[in-house]
């Protein structure tokens, strides 16, 4: 138990699974009281399970404006406050399609909760943290809207847009000592990923899955694979008062994806031996490897 959110309230969208259960966790651990948010009811229960008085959950789709302001209402009313906004919540579209083949017929849904429920999180925590002294918003977005490449074209269009509004907002907010930062988690397992892959077939579905896991690891300069608890912890860095004088920033947590790619061989001056990574299971002949992006929950 440390006490970093010691009397502190906070909501967490998408927090029944992935990052954002981790989150409820650590901000739980932390001494904040948490609203969870989610459209799972059922694992919502489980999230909030271990952790007594202090997490209460509630059903919320966060595409639906309305929806989140009154979540921010139940919180206010159940604990009194809110202090602590983290737009967790995201969706992945179609993964398996290349653009040409994209009939964009996921490009609302994926632009509701990605974009939408963003701005929406923001600006009606902002709207009770203004009066009521500040606070601290955190927007998760994605590798995926910091680097350019290949597939889920809508997921990446969506997770750029909130590394830019995530400036935009930090820019009007500070007047009302509200911090708005952004995390780009990168190379997380959650079951954002398989979710993604959906309409294949089971078998396929867990090859594709495992294939695209793969070429992630092999993608990044750290070889151990990421944790939701890793995100967590730059969450509740962004909530407390430690990062009181943080606002407008973008932060990857990728294990270095974003920083670039690893070496793939090193060679000594006199010898035409390559020396392969042993982790490069996904490289293909020449050395390079196909990334996917669904990185995170």
């Amino acid at each position: 138990m440390t006490d970093e959110l010691a009397g502190k309230v906070a909501v967490v969208t998408g927090g029944a699974s992935g990052i954002g259960r981790a989150t409820v966790a650590r901000f739980v651990a932390a001494g904040a009281r948490v609203v969870v948010a989610d459209l799972d009811a059922e694992a919502g229960a489980r999230s909030i399970a271990a952790h007594g008085a202090n997490a209460v959950f509630v059903t919320a789709n966060v595409a639906d404006p309305e929806q989140v302001r009154a979540l921010v209402a139940h919180a206010v009313t159940t604990f009194g406050g809110l202090h602590v906004m983290c737009n967790n919540a995201g969706i992945s579209g179609t993964m398996h399609k290349t653009f040409l083949h994209d009939d964009l017929a996921d490009f609302t849904k994926v632009l509701g909760v990605n974009l939408l429920g963003v701005m929406a999180g923001t600006r009606y925590a902002g709207e009770h943290m203004a009066a009521h002294g500040g606070g601290s918003i955190i927007n998760l977005s994605s590798v995926g809207g910091v680097m350019a490449g290949g597939g889920v074209q809508t997921y990446r269009a969506s997770k750029a847009a909130v590394i830019h509004f995530t400036k935009s907002a930090a820019i009007e907010l500070a007047q009302y000592d509200i911090r708005v930062n952004c995390l780009a988690p990168g190379n997380i397992p959650t079951g954002l990923l398989a979710a993604s892959a959906t309409a294949m077939r089971s078998e396929v579905s867990e090859k594709f899955t495992a294939a695209a896991r793969a070429a992630m690891r092999a993608d990044r300069p750290l070889q151990r694979e990421g944790t939701p608890e890793d995100v967590a912890e730059l969450v509740l860095y962004f909530a407390g008062d430690v990062s009181r004088y943080v606002t407008g920033t973008v932060v990857p947590i990728d294990g270095g994806t974003v920083a670039g790619k690893p070496l793939r061989s090193l060679r000594k001056p006199d010898d035409t031996t390559a020396v392969r990574n042993p982790d490069d299971t996904a490289a293909t002949e020449n050395g390079s490897a196909r990334r996917p992006v669904a990185e995170r929950s």
